[in-house]
């Protein structure tokens, strides 16, 4: 049964050079790199934006009762 197919051949070589072929392929690739890029950011650890912005509601002046202790 192998002398019927030669190896490694499923299409004709036709329906690999046609346009649609092509178009399946880039959306295939397109999806592959989406697929990748959302399971890396899945692994990652969450980004928080305001941690790296100044606080607006932060005192100048500390109003504890142990006014030298930093937080």
């Amino acid at each position: 049964m192998s002398a019927a197919l030669p190896a490694g051949i499923l299409l004709p070589e036709t329906v690999l050079a046609s346009g649609w072929f092509g178009v399946l392929g880039v959306f295939v690739a397109i999806n592959t790199v989406m697929y990748l890029a959302l399971a890396v950011a899945k692994v990652l650890p969450k980004v928080y934006p305001q941690d790296w912005l100044p606080r607006s509601y932060a005192r100048s002046q500390t109003r504890s009762i142990h006014p030298d202790s930093t937080r």
